[in-house]
């Protein structure tokens, strides 16, 4: 199989990149995120039907009787209903709907469980969720940093930055609620993305040093050709599990496995892209992963 060249692309992929992160940047700016009921606070009542429930009457029921903003999805079963309720509604009031519910159907309607999240635990699980994100950053930089060299940190970070970004985009133009799940799919992304950008960074490190007559460029086409079975494999395995999951695993895990199936999609692509176009910018070249020469010891003894 020719070995395909990555890096002669490499300007078109940071163009389609660069406009990936402007229209992110341009979203959120605009609509911010669809914030789900653990940011923005509410009401969530379960309730269990008899026999099958009809969503769309439940839905009907609830807006003639003035419960604006209400959600209603099924779940794990067709006798499952869950409803949530903005923060405008308190426990009282999702008490009384659930007696509405209750006198509109001949069927027995069974009070699962009902939560409240007050506005103000909202606003610390927002600043606490962003604050983990930032800190994975940070610790992955650090880690990075000690197990390779500079460089190779600053592209591990700009390519999960770029992935988190790209992540938080698509929520925010599709308009996909963000709620607690979502946001441990992120970062369960970033310990992927990570590995994946490692296992690249790892053979490029190793072909700098042994591979002498060619330059950062090419010695990244090969490792990244070297690896590409590798990241293919494992993606696609990956992905084809959080396809299942996200069709037939119904609503409740819908938001964490499309945000996984869009962060190990565009983990793959930065691993090869990202990262390594990055170390190219950021000028990586032999001398940057040599091994240090111990004082008496000869050069040509300890050479690859």
């Amino acid at each position: 199989m020719k070995p395909i060249a990555f890096m002669r692309g490499r300007f078109i992929a940071a163009t389609i990149s660069g406009l990936l992160l402007t229209g992110t940047l341009v979203s959120l700016g605009l609509q911010q995120l669809n914030w789900g009921l653990d940011f923005t606070g509410g009401t969530l009542i379960e309730l269990n039907y008899e026999r099958s429930a009809d969503l769309g009457a439940i839905r009907d029921e609830l807006a003639t009787e003035g419960y604006d903003g209400a959600l209603v999805v099924s779940f794990g079963s067709d006798r499952d209903v869950l409803v949530r309720l903005p923060i405008s509604y308190s426990d009282a009031e999702g008490t009384r709907m659930v007696d509405v519910l209750r006198a509109s159907t001949s069927q027995e309607v069974t009070l699962q469980r009902m939560e409240f999240v007050g506005p103000q635990v909202g606003d610390e699980l927002r600043e606490q969720g962003g604050l983990a994100m930032l800190l994975a950053l940070g610790l992955v930089l650090i880690y990075v940093g000690f197990r390779f060299q500079l460089k190779f940190a600053m592209g591990a970070v700009i390519a999960l930055a770029h992935d988190v970004l790209i992540i938080l985009g698509f929520f925010s133009i599709t308009r996909l609620e963000f709620d607690l799940s979502v946001l441990a799919a992120i970062l369960a992304v970033i310990g992927y993305s990570l590995n994946d950008t490692i296992v690249v960074s790892d053979r490029i490190r190793e072909n700098l040093r042994k591979i002498r007559k060619m330059s950062p460029l090419g010695v990244i086409d090969v490792s990244l050709n070297e690896t590409l079975g590798r990241t293919l494999v494992t993606s696609l395995t990956t992905m084809l599990v959080l396809t299942s999951l996200a069709i037939l695993g119904g609503d409740m895990i819908f938001g964490f496995a499309v945000a996984l199936l869009v962060g190990v999609s565009v983990g793959t692509y930065s691993s090869i892209y990202v990262a390594s176009t990055s170390l190219l910018a950021l000028g990586v070249t032999k001398e940057d992963v040599a091994i240090p020469v111990k004082e008496g010891e000869d050069q040509d003894a300890i050479a690859p």
